[in-house]
């Protein structure tokens, strides 16, 4: 599978020329929309995960085009004509040329004022893991690993702790848009030396840049 990274927590992985797009939010100006794409995955409501407007042109270039969430982020697509998809933890699905395995369910704790919403961790593939807002581990071991880096509900020794504990082969640093150049440095850093010690191959993907997982 092909990965690119786009803004902040955005990602697209193309299969045999087939596409999914993770989280095409509010922070992701930069989304290469293009066709021959099966699923949208939304892994919760916060509008840096979750934008109408970037949901709305792919499914225009993509009108068969299946949109999975959480229930909260399907019922906020009820102006849009749309195929969608509610998805829990603990749920397998296969669209397309993609299979999602979800986690987790709900998001971090950012503040006790703040109430908790659903959120799903999301294994693509069986490769390709991505927790979303959470520090959810999965029960199986996987191949690549997106990795949250800066959010307000996470410090980075929890995103040391995370990549440890799932231990994949390859990791690549998300949900960044807080950060400025000098911050996503000092992040690399230390998330870099966390992945050496577990012989874990960490790359840093500037906006658009592609790997293969």
């Amino acid at each position: 599978m092909q990965l690119t990274k786009y803004e902040h927590a955005c990602f697209t992985v193309q299969s045999d020329e087939r596409r999914l797009v993770l989280d095409p939010g509010n922070l992701t100006t930069d989304l290469d929309i293009q066709d021959k794409t099966d699923v949208v995955v939304i892994t919760h409501e916060h509008p840096d995960h979750f934008l109408l407007d970037n949901i709305s042109q792919i499914v225009k270039l993509n009108p068969a085009t299946t949109v999975v969430g959480p229930q909260a982020v399907v019922d906020g697509l009820s102006e849009l004509d749309c195929q969608t998809q509610v998805a829990a933890a603990g749920d397998n699905l296969t669209i397309g040329n993609f299979s999602l395995e979800f986690f987790g369910g709900t998001h971090a704790e950012i503040h006790s004022d703040i109430p908790l919403i659903s959120n799903l961790a999301v294994l693509i593939n069986q490769t390709l893991y991505y927790p979303g807002d959470s520090l959810t581990r999965p029960d199986k071991s996987v191949t690549a690993l997106a990795l949250p880096a800066a959010a307000p509900w996470l410090k980075i020794g929890e995103s040391i702790d995370l990549l440890r504990d799932i231990k994949p082969k390859i990791a690549f640093p998300t949900h960044d848009a807080i950060y400025s150049e000098s911050g996503k440095n000092i992040a690399d850093n230390m998330l870099s030396g966390a992945a050496e010690s577990i012989d874990c191959q960490y790359t840093r993907l500037e906006s658009g840049e592609s790997i293969t997982v």
